[in-house]
Formats: structure tokens, sequence, C-alpha cells
């Protein structure tokens, strides 16, 4: 498996100048497969849309990484490797029921670095928090969620954790047949919540394009230049996602590649 330069300024910049040349790609057909989860995600955070309003860091969809790379049990085993070595983190999303976003560890430093900044002029006792949140949870909290035991302690107060849910870094979870955990919460990625309506809206887009054609289809080519009116995110990411999650399909034709409707 690929190895990824260890967190530091200029083996970050080195690997961004890296991803930036690995986006430049005219089409997703050039780029749709891959045989190693590592280099997808590398080619997937170089691709991702760039979007002014709500600044976020790159992110992957684990169902796009399922659309890329075939072997699903490759990709889970990849995913454990790298969260285990601490080089990404996992993300659990309200989108859908499996929906999970994949982010590098130092990009998700950075997310909360710009919190931080956002913050400033709070009290001390709450910029603690932040500390705890890039040393003790990249170090010893890998899963994705946290209980609320572990966090009921002496210094980690309910006043801290309000804060934390109230700068979206941390979220009520454990959603159970529509039921909320009160003793679950989700570690979350601040200023995300436009990308999450736009995931969601974008999904009911395409598909409610490609319905309205008559063989429920249209080629890869043509479809990918639409520009989507309810969601911030392009085209190529929504594809990734609704391909890995099944709802689309793909079919080779002599005039380049075509984008299905799954049947149900």
């Amino acid at each position: 498996m690929e190895k990824f330069p260890e967190s530091s300024s200029k083996g970050t910049k080195r690997r961004r100048d890296e991803d930036s040349d690995a986006g430049n790609t005219s089409s997703l057909e050039d780029d749709l497969t891959f045989t190693d989860t590592s280099v997808a995600l590398r080619i997937m955070r170089a691709q991702f849309p760039h979007i002014q309003k709500g600044s976020v860091e790159p992110f992957i969809l684990k169902s796009q990484l399922y659309s890329s790379v075939k072997d699903r049990t490759q990709v889970d085993r990849e995913l454990e490797s790298l969260r285990r070595d601490k080089v990404l983190r996992l993300f659990k999303l309200n989108t859908g029921q499996d929906d999970h976003a994949v982010m590098f560890l130092d990009d998700y430093l950075n997310q909360i670095d710009r919190v931080v900044k956002r913050m400033e002029g709070k009290k001390v006792e709450e910029y603690e928090v932040f500390g705890w949140l890039k040393t003790h949870v990249p170090d010893s909290k890998l899963e994705t969620s946290i209980e609320h035991q572990e966090l009921d302690t002496k210094w980690f107060s309910v006043l801290r954790m309000v804060f934390l849910m109230q700068c979206s870094l941390l979220s009520l979870g454990g959603k159970t047949r529509q039921l909320i955990d009160p003793n679950m919460y989700w570690f979350s990625i601040p200023n995300i919540g436009s990308h999450l309506k736009g995931i969601v809206q974008g999904r009911k887009e395409i598909i409610s394009l490609l319905s309205r054609r008559r063989y429920k289809e249209m080629m890869l080519s043509s479809l990918e230049k639409k520009r989507l009116r309810t969601s911030p995110l392009d085209v190529r990411f929504h594809l990734r996602d609704l391909i890995g999650s099944g709802h689309l399909r793909t079919d080779q034709a002599p005039t380049g590649l075509i984008i299905r409707v799954s049947k149900d």
C-alpha cells in the first residue's frame, strides 16, 4: 500500500502540489477506476470541488471509493490500515444510513484551526478543548464516535461538550430506527452543513434528470458537463457517489461510457 509522508508543513505542501497536478483531468472517464485505495484517495482529494462559501477541507465519501476500487473488501481493509496509521479519519454523516466521509488527518487538523481562528476572543478554558481535540482524539480515539461516559469527567465538563457541539466538532449521534442515543456523540467536520445538503439534493437531481430520459441513461461526456442547480458540489463528485452506492451503473459503448439508473 502507498505510504503517505508524515505530517509536516513541507511534506504536506509537496503532497498538495502533487495532488493539484493529479486533479487536472479532462473527464471522469479518464480516472474512473483505480487498483489502489491510497491512489484513489489522493486523486479524489485533488478533484474536490473548490467552493468559496463555507470553507471546508477536502473530504471523500466512502461510496466514491467503492465506485473506483471494485473490491469493496480491499477498500475497507486499506481504509482501516490508514486509519490505524493515523493518516486519515472517518466521519459518520447524516445524509444516509451508511454514509461516511474520509478526511486526511492533516486536513482535519487544519479544519480545527479554522474554528480556533474563528473563535478568537473566547475564554482560555474553551481553547483547552481544541488542544484535547488535536492531541488526544487523533492518538486515542480512532472511532467515528465517543460515548458520553468517556466525556463525563471532572475536566471535560458539560459546558465543554456543548461548546464543541456549538463549533460543529461534535454532534449527538447514534441514530437507530430514527431515535437518537443520548449517550453517543459523533466527531464531525465543521462548516460541512451546506455540503451535506448538497450531497442529498445533488443525488436527487441527477437521478431525476436521468429518470426523465426515455432509457434512463446518458453519455458520461454529456452528463458531466451539466451544472447542478441544487448542489455546490460538481457532477463528478455526485457520479462517483451514486455509482459506488449502486444507484447508478456504467456500461461501455463504442462511443464512450454510458451512465444508467440501476434497476430497483
